[in-house]
């Protein structure tokens, strides 16, 4: 049996294991490491509507095909003669106005599917959207650059595929006081002194050994030096505001941690989608300011870039039960202190020129954004790590 084959079947796999293989004890690692750079990913489950989002309040096509879920041009929050920010997202729009806000628009890639499942799957791996790939791009970053389990940390209680490399994943804690606890059960005690030479030396039963070893001395460090600072910032209450809330303690203790993944559900908006559309974004932009600002007070901020995307937009005509179907092409955000491109990186959605779905079309593929990130911000070889090279933006 393979082992990633034994690792999915067995009952140890749990999010709690999704760590390296092959490393040591991380219990004397020294806390001076704030100041190296930090990226922190978002994602907008479900679909979200850009359109609806970053608003073509001047454009008569966008309102013609949305007669009853289009943005009124009174409600909306201008900030350029074409394009304005949805009325709930005052909180975005004021780190626009500060210089900390870049929005990349018509984001995707060739030949889009639109599986929620599938087009995660794409965003996640990097790959095309007729490949299949086991690892994701950040998984592979981390193993090749972040050398320890607690190098990805995900702000939930499982691992998503974003996070896996190949022989080396990140680690996922909502709790790092829980973690800590759950590796010092009397379970997980008995097991580790059982292990022997022999079952170390064992393919998968070896590997599994180690992976609690590294899993057990991951957990300790992340809880000892988290647990150094404590926000007194009040973040929404909410499951995206408390995974803010732990993702700046993490930041602001000085953990060495490269790369944080946090998700917001909810934005497969089919049916009724005014009124929960707009409570999601006011959610995530209220949810984001008071991150940064949390990042700013402990001046972690500058070292911190933000990225946020959705796996697919919605389609441009809204459909009969009040909402829109999957679309392509999107919008992302990127944030952060020291931005090349402050604003609006391109120009917005062509409506003139949609694919044959009735879909915004892709001028920008995500990868491209990727390869940017890993060669400006995380310093590191992004051809490696996305299997090809892409075309460098600048936005950093």
């Amino acid at each position: 049996m393979e082992r990633r084959d034994f690792l999915k079947q067995s009952t140890l796999a749990s999010s709690l294991f999704f760590v390296p293989n092959f490393v040591k004890a991380f219990e004397n690692i020294s806390k001076n490491t704030s100041q190296h750079k930090k990226l922190v990913i978002i994602q907008l489950s479900g679909g979200n509507d850009g359109l609806n989002t970053i608003i073509p309040y001047t454009n008569d096509i966008y309102y013609r095909n949305r007669p009853k879920l289009s943005i009124s041009k009174n409600d909306v929050i201008k900030a350029t003669d074409m394009l304005g920010f949805h009325q709930n997202l005052a909180p975005l729009k004021n780190l626009y106005d500060q210089g900390y806000l870049s929005i990349i628009n018509n984001v995707g890639y060739p030949n889009p599917n639109r599986s929620h499942f599938r087009s995660t799957d794409i965003w996640q791996t990097a790959g095309n959207s007729d490949e299949y790939i086991n690892s994701g791009w950040v998984g592979r970053f981390i193993e090749k650059y972040g050398k320890n389990p607690y190098a990805g940390i995900e702000l939930d209680d499982s691992l998503s595929l974003l996070m896996k490399g190949e022989n080396m994943n990140g680690i996922a804690t909502k709790n790092p006081k829980i973690l800590f606890g759950n590796t010092n059960t009397p379970f997980f005690k008995k097991v580790l002194k059982q292990q022997t030479a022999e079952h170390l030396s064992e393919h998968n039963l070896g590997y599994l050994y180690k992976t609690m070893i590294e899993a057990k001395s991951s957990a300790k460090y992340i809880y000892e030096t988290s647990k150094t600072y404590k926000s007194n910032f009040e973040y929404p209450n909410n499951p995206f505001g408390k995974q803010l809330k732990t993702a700046a303690e993490f930041i602001n203790s000085g953990l060495n941690t490269k790369v944080y993944y946090a998700s917001m559900g909810g934005f497969d908006t089919h049916a009724n989608q005014v009124n929960r559309h707009s409570k999601l974004l006011t959610t995530y932009s209220e949810s984001i300011e008071i991150f940064i600002n949390d990042l700013k007070k402990s001046d972690t901020f500058k070292d911190t870039l933000i990225l946020t995307f959705s796996e697919f937009g919605r389609r441009v005509q809204q459909n009969a039960a009040g909402g829109t179907d999957h679309g392509a092409a999107n919008n992302v955000f990127i944030m952060g202190v020291n931005l090349k491109k402050k604003g609006f990186y391109n120009e917005a959605a062509n409506l003139l020129s949609l694919d044959a779905n009735g879909d915004v079309k892709y001028t920008v593929d995500f990868r491209s954004i990727y390869s940017t990130i890993l060669d400006k911000w995380l310093q590191a070889d992004d051809a490696s790590i996305l299997n090809k090279s892409f075309k460098k933006l600048d936005f950093i």
